[in-house]
């Protein structure tokens, strides 16, 4: 397995449950061909987030055996307290025919600062004692102070955004800072829900300020003889931080992309320059309603 192989993780969270997947294929078919590709490729790290009712059952019935794959799943509503949410994860570990997983992560870093954060922390960290997760992590914004989180609660693990456009917590060193401290740094959101991808005039309204930016950095990928798929890999990958980078795919066919792009050289581009400070246009929540 090639050294960005051994980065990269694959997330579940864009699995399409809803319709036909890719080329009018029954979806289980194709998150089937999804977990084939990966276990092939030598992907080791699944993230079996996903926000369908089915999904875990699904993927737990086409998932290779014995799995090669670290699974990591979110934790459930925290405003239902800590009884549901240890329910509810020990339910996900039966539907993917599991005894135990490899992590078990906090959905959103707001919910330990909700009424039930300490008493759901408590939880987890028992969950860990007892065995069916060996790590216990937290899914963070550049905005939730990751540091200060980290110093509070401890997490063995962290999941943050950060791409070739979001470059917040790289440049501020808070991603160094939590890898110094031994935490697993994991990367999420590098493709900025394919907002590199896009062609200008299909952008979320709320780009409009960062609309140039966007189009330098197209520009610069493409003097530089690469491609936006390559170039946001080639930049998450080689990331010292990271120990890992989690891709989220919909189709066979687009994870048999990520995996050839992955492998190739990463680009020579001047990464720094590429970075967008628009508040607005690195909030994907923001771009519904601007």
């Amino acid at each position: 397995m090639s050294a960005p192989l051994s980065k990269l993780g694959l997330g579940a969270a864009q699995f399409r449950f809803d319709g036909p997947a890719a080329r009018g294929r029954a979806p289980e078919a194709e998150v089937g061909d999804i977990l084939s590709i990966a276990a092939r490729s030598g992907l080791t790290l699944l993230d079996a987030s996903t926000p369908y009712g089915h999904a875990e059952q699904v993927m737990g019935e086409r998932m290779p055996r014995p799995t090669p794959f670290r699974v990591i799943l979110k934790t459930a509503r925290a405003d239902r307290g800590p009884d549901y949410v240890e329910t509810e994860a020990r339910a996900s570990l039966r539907r993917l025919g599991l005894e135990r997983a490899y992590a078990i992560v906090v959905q959103s870093a707001g919910d330990l600062f909700g009424p039930h954060g300490g008493a759901l922390w408590d939880r987890l960290l028992r969950l860990r004692d007892l065995g069916l997760f060996e790590r216990v992590g937290v899914s963070a914004c550049a905005s939730d102070d990751p540091l200060g989180l980290t110093r509070r609660f401890k997490p063995d693990i962290v999941q943050a955004p950060a791409s070739l456009l979001d470059q917040r917590l790289l440049a501020d060193g808070s991603l160094a800072t939590l890898a110094d401290w031994g935490v697993e740094v994991q990367l999420r959101s590098i493709f900025l829900q394919g907002l590199l991808f896009l062609p200008a005039d299909r952008a979320p309204g709320a780009m409009k300020g960062a609309a140039t930016a966007i189009s330098r950095v197209r520009r610069m990928i493409a003097e530089g003889r690469s491609d936006p798929l390559q170039a946001a890999l080639g930049f998450a990958l080689s990331r010292p931080e990271a120990s890992s980078v989690i891709v989220g795919v919909t189709s066979a066919a687009e994870l048999s992309a990520v995996v050839a792009a992955a492998q190739s050289p990463p680009p020579e581009l001047d990464w720094d320059r590429m970075a967008v400070d628009d508040p607005a246009a690195l909030d994907p929540d923001r771009w519904v309603a601007a």
